[in-house]
């Protein structure tokens, strides 16, 4: 485990953990429900999100081969099959306005076991998940050769028209049918969105009407792939060509291994609505050109070029030393669709010449730092609020809607929130508009704690603005409570004469601070007044209304204090 988790981290991954099956579900769903499960170690590792080439063990086993120098980077190749023997995927002009691209590719005599076919599922979840976009962008389908016959058709249809036997189950159903079926499948309920409101669904056939697959939603039974599958049809629907190209490009690079004919693809013409035939996959090779001494440079070391080439190589670009050494050129292949700049390829010499192993150096540019005014002034004034004997808490940015509006007895609307379109939980659907409830909140979780309460915070809050590039603005406030069998409002009103006094304000009207009777729904009416300073009114200070105390779940008095400090930077 030691010496994998090293090698993973010289390769530019990280191993996160090694665990087993059980060790995870009785971590999520405790020990009774772990039993029987499997004790074989599982590694967890962290790719990065462009590497779709090690997202499957076949393609994560031949990088680390290849970065070992224990085999060469296999060359993948398309077989064009004689001329009328290979498979046709024709799209006709409904899709436009649906799927409008589709690409394919078969994969000969190829050999499962148990562990290769799980593999080759799991990578089409992986991807669907990732550069997919949940299936958004790209859906791929993979279907038994010889159970079906080409030419194959990509059409879209009115759903009552298409009639087929879905993946796994016994029965026909039509296309509206098998929404209602997936509506309640914990898998599949979140791909119905992508076509369910099209007056048509996207659908391929071949040629005797059998129903390949609806994409995004679902395969047919009829062609699904088992262990003793032995010709797949890999065809890859979407709305963006480019990842779709990709995608196929990474499946069949992973898996065409186990072909009778390593690394070896055949390829499938697809023909467009206007005629124009394509090719596919396009397995595409690139050379680029780039000189040693710009890779020496960004990352700070001198390796000749050869040894550049060399590194490049181990990182499955295939790289040699052109034009007197001024000069490297490198092979991209088909599987890292993730190299699209010099600075890519540079990255990757990085790796392979290990992070550890560049020299630190000063910097070559001279600049003197400064702390932001508006933190320093943060960070003194959390000083003296601890030393006046306040307790510091620090809570969450994000409340639910009552924490901010109801509960503190003010409308919704008036509270100016900014709001999270889609929230996982109740607890955080707007950003805070004031420090307030996350105070009340840490007081209510703490109330076995000896009287009084005394807690402050100092952290943001954030309001819709407008007038802004993102459409809301950030306010740095001070917010202080105190809690105990009276409502100490001289204590609270101690701390903000305290605070100006840091400040150095004055307590009079002509440049110092002032308090001036207000109302507030939030305050107990009478015990609440506004702060003047700067020409401005920068907060409140009072006693809490009774309905907020108990609607925090609170039993006593509070008395408290919220002011922008922004103005005193």
């Amino acid at each position: 485990d030691e010496e994998f988790n090293e090698l993973c981290f010289e390769f530019g991954l990280e191993l996160d953990e090694v665990t087993s099956e059980k060790d995870i579900i009785s971590k999520e769903k405790g020990e009774e429900k772990a039993k029987g499960a499997s004790d074989t170690v599982l590694y967890k590792i962290d790719v990065p999100a462009n590497r779709y080439d090690l997202l499957c063990l076949e393609g994560l086993v031949r990088g680390l081969q290849v970065f070992k120098e224990r085999i060469n980077l296999p060359r993948y190749e398309k077989i064009l099959p004689p001329e009328g023997e290979g498979q046709k995927l024709i799209i006709t002009e409904e899709t436009l306005k649906v799927r409008p691209h589709a690409v394919a590719a078969v994969l000969r005599n190829i050999t499962f076991t148990k562990e290769r076919y799980d593999s080759f599922i799991d990578l089409q979840e992986k991807l669907h998940q990732n550069i997919c976009r949940r299936r958004a962008l790209v859906a791929i389908g993979t279907h038994d050769l010889d159970t079906i016959s080409g030419p194959f058709t990509f059409t879209a249809k009115a759903p009552s028209e298409i009639k087929f036997k879905p993946l796994n189950q016994s029965q026909e159903y039509t296309a509206s049918q098998i929404m209602d079926l997936y509506r309640t499948d914990s898998h599949l309920r979140h791909y119905l969105h992508l076509i369910e409101s099209k007056p048509r669904y996207p659908v391929i056939y071949d040629s005797n009407g059998v129903v390949l697959s609806m994409p995004p939603i679902i395969n047919g039974d009829h062609t699904k792939i088992s262990i003793n599958t032995r010709n797949v049809l890999i065809e890859c629907t979407g709305t963006d060509i480019t990842k779709a190209k990709i995608v196929l490009d990474i499946i069949v690079t992973m898996f065409s291994e186990y072909c009778a004919k390593p690394f070896s693809v055949e390829a499938a013409e697809v023909v467009y609505p206007n005629g124009k035939t394509h090719i596919y996959p396009e397995l595409a090779y690139r050379k680029e050109k780039v000189k040693p001494e710009l890779i020496n440079k960004k990352l700070g070391i001198s390796e000749t070029p050869a040894s550049l080439a060399k590194l490049l190589t181990r990182m499955c670009l295939k790289s040699d030393v052109i034009g007197n050494g001024n000069n490297l050129e490198i092979e991209i292949p088909p599987t890292r669709a993730d190299v699209i700049h010099a600075c890519d390829i540079v990255e990757d010499a990085a790796i392979a010449y290990g992070y550890n192993n560049i020299q630190m150096a000063i910097p070559k540019t001279y600049t003197i730092a400064n702390q932001l005014p508006l933190n320093k002034l943060t960070e003194l004034l959390r000083l003296d609020l601890a030393a006046a004997g306040f307790t510091e808490a620090l809570t969450f940015a994000l409340c639910s809607q009552e924490d901010i509006a109801d509960k503190l007895g003010v409308d919704l609307s008036a509270t100016n929130a900014v709001r999270i379109a889609n929230p996982k939980t109740a607890e955080f659907q707007v950003a805070r508009t004031t420090l307030l409830p996350g105070l009340l909140k840490t007081i209510a979780a703490n109330r076995k704690m000896p009287l009084p309460l005394k807690l402050f915070e100092i952290s943001d809050i954030v309001v819709k603005d407008p007038n802004t590039d993102v459409g809301a603005r950030n306010y740095r406030r001070l917010c202080a409570v105190y809690y105990n069998k009276s409502p100490g409002f001289e204590i609270i009103h101690g701390l903000l004469d305290r605070v100006m006094q840091l400040l150095e304000i004055p307590p009079n009207k002509e440049n110092g601070y002032t308090l001036k009777a207000t109302e507030g729904s939030t305050f107990f009416p009478g015990r609440c007044a506004e702060i003047f300073a700067k020409g401005q009114s920068i907060g409140k200070v009072g006693v809490l209304h009774p309905d907020v105390i108990t609607k925090f779940e609170l039993t006593m008095p509070c008395s408290a204090l919220e002011i922008n400090i922004e103005p005193f930077v």
